[in-house]
């Protein structure tokens, strides 16, 4: 048996941002339309440090335009990683064969989670942002927030972008880094507050377990994309934000079992488990209308789910195949 390996590298070069939102779309559509198993994901605490494993297994079936792909994500979160200089999300993606089960590539979990949770929220930024939206601020100054920014670029015609991270000097290279790559400013703020105002797409990518984000910060028809948070216990969104604004999911399940941002303002009583109007699927395949008016508050929580993983992984490989890249490794 023959195992295709790729590294960050290799993936993040053969998955550019524009087509990985493509694969996105195609991946959300098929989970739409009962293409595509997702269960929800298999958590363990590990005993003595401040992580977590993430077991996500996912199948998609093959369609027009897209290849058809079994697998899981192993994900493993370690917040203290930041002060380490490391990625806080470390992982892989394994492919497997379909019609046989044996193991079929192995490639580099983070790069792809970079990625492919950017695209989606590039997904939904362009079905549910105004049109005319120009003003992006990023709360984090993260691997996320790199890809977010390259993202939203890709799917709004950005004119500034504001950076915001309780690590000021995070954000101030960021920044730094940003400005070289793009034709727009990107400047850091010096609070969350500064960031936001003004705004008219906001993406939150922290690892904050309390809310970063207020709603009186926010101007009228904004667009949030909430991101940083995955567990019940912790949220980067402030209750009355969740409140007002129209909101958005990958999949109702998950965001039911583990989206924080959600559980708590449900704890509370300020709003009901029917407060999802829509998965970003249903949305694509028009059963829902997304944004009504220029003047709603939209808001799309990401958790992230395996199908996406799997699609990108699939994509990832057949492009490998084709131009020769990676390590084939016997086993």
């Amino acid at each position: 048996m023959e195992v295709l390996v790729l590294n960050g590298e290799e993936v993040t070069r053969l998955l550019p941002m524009s087509e990985c939102i493509q694969v996105m779309r195609d991946a959300l559509t098929a989970l739409a339309r009962g293409e595509a198993l997702v269960p929800l994901r298999m958590i363990m605490r590990v005993p003595g440090a401040s992580g977590f494993v993430g077991v996500m297994p996912g199948y998609i079936a093959p369609g027009e335009r897209r290849d058809g792909a079994l697998g899981l994500k192993a994900v493993l979160v370690f917040p203290a990683n930041v002060k380490r200089g490391i990625d806080t999300h470390q992982g892989a993606v394994l492919l497997f064969e379909a019609d046989t089960g044996r193991l079929s590539a192995l490639l580099d979990g983070g790069a792809i989670t970079a990625i492919r949770t950017a695209a989606v929220s590039g997904v939904a930024t362009d079905l549910l942002a105004r049109p005319d939206s120009v003003e992006l601020a990023i709360l984090g100054a993260g691997v996320q927030a790199r890809t977010h920014v390259e993202a939203i670029a890709a799917v709004r015609p950005l004119r500034r972008v504001r950076i915001w991270s309780r690590n000021p000097e995070r954000a101030a290279a960021l920044a730094l880094e940003q400005t070289s790559r793009f034709n727009f400013p990107v400047e850091a703020e010096a609070s969350a507050e500064a960031a936001v105002r003004g705004a008219d797409i906001v993406a939150t990518v922290t690892a904050s377990a309390e809310p970063i984000l207020q709603r009186g910060w926010l101007k009228e028809g904004v667009h949030i994309n909430a991101v940083g948070s995955s567990i019940p216990t912790s949220r980067e969104i402030d209750t009355s934000t969740m409140a007002a604004a129209r909101l958005f999911v990958d999949r109702r399940e998950s965001a039911l079992a583990e989206a924080g941002d959600l559980l708590i303002p449900m704890l509370e009583g300020a709003v009901r488990n029917d407060h999802v109007q829509a998965e970003l699927g249903e949305v694509l395949t028009g059963k829902n209308p997304g944004r009504r008016s220029p003047r709603e508050l939209t808001l799309f929580k990401s958790l992230g789910l395996a199908v996406e993983d799997v699609a990108s992984a699939a994509y990832v490989v057949r492009r490998a195949r084709e131009t020769h890249t990676g390590q084939t490794v016997k086993m």
